[in-house]
């Protein structure tokens, strides 16, 4: 790049990308990189969380952090900037002019988004004074101030009040302090602008406050959300009584249970699933059906297919039948294995199985699914079924991967469980709950006898499955795990 490139060349800013399904945000989980280091192409520069998954993001050119405009932990909306990269850092110090600007989009909604003030970089969100580590031009004293003192150094707010100070000394050393003076109000800096990031304005907006009328705390002068609180918060009223005031005894019976209660916003997998679980229950009409089944045959099965060499590096557990047995019967009855489209009032079947199994992750309940399941062979099925498993476990699964399911089975008895009612994956026509495996007594060849025994639910969309068909279906699930030589005989 030749030194007349000019600074809208010269400065990249990379935008949150849609990951994928039309996702309209996510969140910025952790950043790889920070500002002065070198960046090359396809180099992952953080990890985000969309409603669906964690996903880690390239940067799509070579170059040098100039900036982050977000920290960790902020929801962005897809096609806001999220960092500026000078992809010609040869050409010298950056000019003041060709500072990357923030896009209109990164502030909060309602608010309108400042131009960049001369004479200042781009900090993580908002403008202001870089952090403390970075290299910055001295600010001119302004005039009148006393040769070598600079009032409001690098944020054009002034240091907190003598009184104040004297206050806190009288604390610390033990004696009592006078009453403070009311704190006088901060003036804005030189732009006219308070400092401040997007999600503290959008607080004082919400709470009434006029950010000009805050004293900040934050580093460089900047207004924090503790301060916006603060300035919300009612004056408290000063005792002048030589003696505190006795406090009365709280009432009989009345207990304060907000200091014993905690509050976490609902964001990414967690609010995807409660729509979707909230979507699914109150548009398809669920049926739920129930059996209980002998598993003996299929529990000898699994251990001697732990010890079959075919199936050696791969992880053979009863969850694999279960699913196995499920595609055989589906293949038996192909009509639920199908979709409602309400836009065209049509029926959608499909000659594919993409067989979804649910996840319990530390993000919350997802559900990936193997595509094409019912061409699989077991050590095929069994493969997959554990790389699904694991890159779920590790929050890596990919939104693709989440798509397109026809059937799901939900394994509640790895939590010891006998059953439940699963509610559909919205799109999708029948769920399977694969309950506990427990020793219960059990009538076999006439005599009453000890047998490994399972309880089965299967959930169906009415619209699409009658009563017949879905009672049908998970018979014969059952009759495959009660006798799994049915596996080659039906499937």
């Amino acid at each position: 790049m030749t030194a007349s490139t000019t600074g809208a060349q010269r400065f990249r800013e990379f935008k949150m990308p849609d990951v994928g399904e039309g996702l309209t945000e996510a969140e910025i989980l952790k950043w790889y990189v920070q500002p002065g280091d070198t960046v090359t192409d396809g180099q992952v520069i953080c990890e985000v969380e969309t409603a669906k998954a964690a996903v880690e993001l390239p940067i799509p050119y070579d170059g040098v952090v100039h900036a982050l405009h977000f920290d960790e932990g902020v929801t962005v909306d897809v096609g806001t900037a999220i960092i500026a990269v000078d992809t010609d850092p040869g050409a010298g110090p950056a000019p003041e002019s060709a500072a990357p600007v923030v896009d209109a989009t990164a502030a909060p909604a309602g608010e309108e988004a400042d131009a960049e003030p001369q004479g200042r970089q781009a900090v993580l969100v908002g403008y202001g004074a870089a952090p403390a580590s970075t290299k910055r031009r001295a600010r001119k004293p302004q005039p009148g101030a006393p040769a070598g003192v600079q009032t409001g150094v690098q944020t054009g707010v002034p240091a907190q009040p003598e009184p104040v100070n004297a206050m806190l000394q009288a604390e610390l050393n033990g004696r009592p302090a006078a009453a403070a003076p009311v704190a006088p109000v901060a003036p804005a800096p030189q732009d006219g602008r308070p400092l401040a990031k997007p999600p503290v304005r959008k607080l004082a907006k919400d709470l009434g406050i006029d950010l000009a009328t805050i004293a900040p705390t934050g580093p460089g002068g900047i207004i924090t959300r503790e301060d916006v609180h603060a300035a919300a918060a009612p004056a408290p009223s000063v005792a002048v009584a030589p003696a505190p005031a006795a406090v009365a005894p709280a009432e009989a019976g009345v207990v304060d249970t907000a200091a014993r209660e905690r509050r976490v916003p609902v964001k990414g997998v967690r609010k995807a699933t409660a729509q979707a679980m909230v979507n699914s229950a109150f548009t398809a009409p669920h049926v739920t059906e129930f059996i209980t089944v002998d598993v003996t045959r299929t529990m000898k099965l699994v251990q001697q297919l732990k010890q079959d060499p075919d199936m050696a590096g791969v992880r053979v557990n009863p969850l694999l039948l279960v699913a196995k047995a499920l595609l055989v019967a589906i293949k038996r009855h192909p009509e639920v294995n199908a979709a409602w489209d309400e836009a065209n009032q049509e029926i959608v079947y499909k000659d594919y199985i993409n067989l979804g199994i649910a996840a319990a992750t530390p993000r919350g309940l997802i559900v990936p699914n193997i595509k094409d399941a019912g061409v699989k062979t077991l050590p095929q099925l069994a493969a997959e079924l554990g790389e699904l498993v694991s890159t779920a476990r590790e929050g890596k699964t990919s939104p693709a991967a989440m798509s397109g399911g026809t059937v799901t089975i939900t394994n509640v008895g790895v939590f010891g469980v006998d059953t439940g009612t699963p509610i559909l994956n919205p799109g999708e026509s029948a769920i399977l709950a694969f309950g506990a495996v427990k020793l219960q007594p059990w009538v076999h060849k006439g005599k009453v006898k000890a047998r490994q025994v399972t309880t089965l639910a299967l959930s169906f969309d009415h619209r699409l499955v009658d009563g017949e068909l879905g009672s049908k279906l998970l018979a014969d699930v059952a009759a495959i795990l009660e006798h799994p030589k049915r596996l080659i005989t039906w499937g």
